[in-house]
């Protein structure tokens, strides 16, 4: 166990301790929760465990703390958006099965041209449509070899060691931008997406269409896949957009390894096709059938479920996907999910999100733009040293509570805050696609860090005006 895990391994239940001892006694039930809270977020940043099973803690200690129930500690682990994103996983699952995201990137690929320039933008834009849907880490997995083959390739022509430097360099930073910013467009695209939407429910009762998600997701998506694309071919690493010998060649040979469509294929394009379509008329068909048949969750699951019943070879009793298909499922993130949601409603029982809200709205002036723009800063460079789904878990009900007390639209600034916990560019630890490409040696740190630094800084002023704009 590497020694900052080691010294977290104690700090967590020092802190727990700490707090329940050191606090005045009455405010026992706030002192209860803060010290579950303050083990929770020393784990979390630390990651002495897979976040997953610190999640697991208020199961144990809400209850036996007197802080809730045990009913109202175990609800929020079966919120509807647990479910939501199951049904996603398992689509993404299918899509991944029958190897449809290859065809998509592929494709998209060979559409942008053999130089340079177009190869990155096409590994950029296959990235960021496939991480739309599935997870960005399974897309980064999926396009690094891609990747490495092209630049492979590219050093078997002899050609220049600085440009081959500079276009492995732009590679393996375009994948792992691409795929931050392709799970921001989708409300299933990423966890702290997930995370949002379940916050959102809790609040309001109403689910956050899919639909309103992408119209602002897409556009603030493309913005940041554009900018991400010319800030680094043309400001930070430009390039040469000289023809590669032997490129097209090996785009063409891999294509045509995929061969013709096949039916499982096909029958997952056609099961996707309807879910997302289902998703964004989902108020147009509820209308037409004259009652709230639809919503985000069923619509999830039915597509899920859909994957295990639609038959590729009748005969042979073969469908879609198999439930051992569900072995590869992170089922860790639906208790991940679960366990946010129980941490916010217990600072919420004990009024602590409200004192913090009170606080800031209090000490922060009347300008919703400031505090937006403060809020997304701190969650963009919070989200490069720890885990973007423990930072919007911690950050999204003091968010929503903040915006309550200023009477401002909560979406105005929750919607930011959720966007940047993606928009992590400048360190290999911050998210997993960054750590993938940086395994690939192509890459150094600093590198990273140059190029990320000004995304960074870029991603506020795109999400804060894209957000304002729209809302």
């Amino acid at each position: 166990m590497e020694i900052q895990k080691r010294i977290g391994f104690f700090l967590g239940p020092a802190f727990f301790v700490a707090t329940l001892l050191i606090q005045p006694l009455e405010l026992e039930l706030q002192n209860s929760v803060l010290a579950v809270a303050a083990w929770m977020i020393a784990w979390w940043v630390v990651e002495v465990f897979p976040i997953y099973i610190t999640a697991m803690l208020p199961m144990v200690f809400f209850p036996a703390l007197g802080i809730m129930g045990l009913k109202e500690t175990f609800t929020p682990y079966a919120s509807p958006i647990v479910f939501l994103f199951l049904g996603g996983f398992l689509i993404a699952l299918a899509m991944e099965e029958r190897k449809l995201h290859q065809r998509i990137a592929f494709g998209l690929i060979r559409l942008t041209g053999t130089k340079p320039r177009g190869i990155i933008l096409g590994f950029m834009v296959a990235t960021a449509i496939v991480a739309m849907w599935i997870s960005n880490t399974a897309t980064t997995v999926m396009m690094l070899p891609i990747g490495l083959s092209v630049i492979a390739l590219m050093n078997d022509q002899g050609l220049e060691e600085k440009l081959m430097k500079r276009f492995g360099l732009l590679i393996m930073l375009g994948i792992a931008y691409a795929a931050n910013i392709g799970g921001t467009m989708t409300l299933i695209g990423t966890p702290p997406n997930l995370v949002f939407a379940g916050y959102y429910f809790e609040q309001t009762g109403v689910e956050f269409p899919f639909a309103d998600w992408l119209l602002i997701g897409i556009p603030t998506g493309l913005t940041l896949l554009i900018t991400g694309y010319v800030l680094l071919i043309k400001l930070i690493y430009p390039i040469s957009n000289a023809p590669i010998p032997g490129v097209e060649t090996m785009f063409l040979e891999k294509w045509k390894e995929l061969g013709k469509m096949k039916r499982g294929e096909s029958m997952v394009l056609a099961v996707f096709g309807i879910t997302v379509f289902s998703w964004i008329m989902l108020d147009p068909i509820n209308e037409l059938l004259g009652s709230k048949l639809l919503n985000n969750v069923n619509v999830a699951v039915g597509g899920g479920l859909l994957m295990f019943f639609v038959p590729v070879d009748w005969k042979k009793g073969e469908f879609i996907m198999s439930w051992d298909s569900t072995k590869r499922l992170p089922w860790g993130i639906l208790i991940l999910f679960g366990g946010g949601l129980s941490l916010a409603s217990g600072l919420e029982t004990a009024g602590i999100i409200d004192s913090i809200a009170l606080w800031v709205s209090g000490n922060a002036g009347s300008s919703v733009v400031v505090i937006c723009i403060g809020l997304t800063l701190l969650a963009i460079f919070l989200t490069e040293i720890m885990s973007n789904v423990a930072l919007v878990t911690v950050l999204l009900p003091i968010v929503f509570s903040i915006a309550n007390q200023m009477g401002a639209d909560p979406l105005i600034l929750t919607i930011p805050v959720t966007l940047a916990a993606s928009c992590a560019f400048m360190m290999p630890i911050s998210t997993p696609p960054n750590a993938i490409v940086y395994s690939s040696g192509q890459i150094s740190v600093s590198q990273m860090m140059r190029a990320g630094i000004w995304m960074n800084l870029i991603a506020v002023v795109i999400i804060v005006t894209v957000v304002l704009v729209l809302l």
